[in-house]
């Protein structure tokens, strides 16, 4: 009776902790962005080609990959003009063909959410999906030489508007690419991925794994999307709740290394049941108030295992310099040296196995 009332407690204690990047603030219920992009029904209805265009929501990626490679760079510009939010989130369209329908998106969106997205025209947006708080992807590098391609996947509060913030800027997934890709060398790209409908504060969202699932779906198709458009990804990084979704998606994904950091669980009790090939690291800084999540799984509450636990058996990732929650990209840390190292595909200097 006594370790039933401690497992009450722990996971009361749970729904009281757990919440990504935000810290301590009251959490609102989310609903989980799905389904095809918008524009989707005029784009079933666009006969102009003489043909019926690749449907977005039953369509695979390498069929959507198929297709283009079967059009005029005339006719492939054409359909980005007509339909650049389908074209801009199309798993599987040419990266360079999105990026260019994503710009017109942003142009044409004439919302102060997305000013400053649309502003830079050096900005090269590989996603955009205006629905719900907005979603977006960021490319880093140049992926058509890049020889070694990363994501990076954030935690909580985390949207269009939050994507680049100014504060707290290595706790955004904008500020954690950007940092990574400074830090790596030549030949290596490195993508921000706000893809999904992120929990916003504490509440059920962030201690629940259904916008994980939601999520996780998400990102193995925007992988395998980038595969079959010939940039297949080497590494993912998962921050925070963003490792939740990573731990769903891990099966999924056709990667060399899975990186998680400050994570609450990844829904596994061993790295064997991420069902993975790939190398799985994990790094927490002592001082990371994550530290005081309970690591059970209990009636859908929590995420499960302490991935930087030597129980889990990831290999583990020196971060006692990140100073909290959000520093494990901050210039000069050791998590970052190991994180670029990681990303190049070299065996990161003082990076051991747990």
């Amino acid at each position: 009776m006594r370790r039933y009332a401690r497992t009450l407690v722990a996971v009361a204690l749970a729904t009281t902790v757990v919440s990504g990047t935000a810290g301590w603030v009251s959490g609102n219920a989310q609903r989980a962005v799905t389904g095809p992009p918008p524009g989707t029904a005029s784009w079933r209805a666009d006969h102009t080609l003489g043909r019926e265009l690749p449907d977005p929501e039953r369509a695979t990626p390498a069929e959507v990959a198929d297709f283009f490679r079967g059009l005029s760079a005339p006719d492939q510009q054409a359909l980005a003009v007509r339909h650049p939010l389908v074209v801009g989130n199309l798993d599987g369209a040419p990266v360079e063909l999105r990026i260019r329908a994503n710009a017109r998106a942003l142009k044409a969106a004439h919302d102060p959410r997305y000013a400053h997205l649309a502003e830079d025209p050096r900005r090269r947006i590989l996603a955009f999906d205006p629905r719900g708080r907005g979603q977006v992807a960021e490319v880093f590098g140049d992926l058509a030489t890049a020889r070694r391609v990363s994501v990076v996947v954030p935690g909580s509060d985390i949207d269009a508007g939050t994507f680049d913030r100014t504060t707290d800027v290595y706790g955004t997934p904008a500020g954690m690419a950007k940092s990574l890709y400074a830090r790596t060398g030549p030949g290596t790209a490195v993508i921000a991925w706000a893809g999904y409908t992120t929990p916003v504060g504490l509440g059920p969202d962030a201690a629940t794994g259904t916008l994980a699932e939601a999520g996780s779906t998400r990102l193995a198709r925007f992988t395998e999307g980038l595969a079959a458009a010939g940039v297949p990804v080497t590494t993912v990084f998962c921050h925070s709740y963003g490792s939740v979704v990573c731990g769903l998606a891990a099966s999924r994904l056709h990667i060399a290394d899975l990186v998680v950091l400050g994570s609450p669980g990844m829904r596994a009790d061993h790295v064997s049941g991420l069902r993975t090939g790939a190398r799985v690291w994990a790094a927490k800084d002592p001082g990371d108030w994550i530290g005081k999540v309970p690591h059970i799984e209990f009636a859908g509450l929590g995420h499960g295992a302490d991935p930087a636990s030597p129980d889990f058996g990831a290999r583990r990732v020196p971060a006692d310099d990140a100073e909290g929650h959000t520093g494990y990209f901050a210039p000069g840390t050791k998590s970052l040296r190991a994180f670029a190292a990681i990303a190049e595909g070299v065996n990161a200097g003082g990076v051991n196995a747990a």
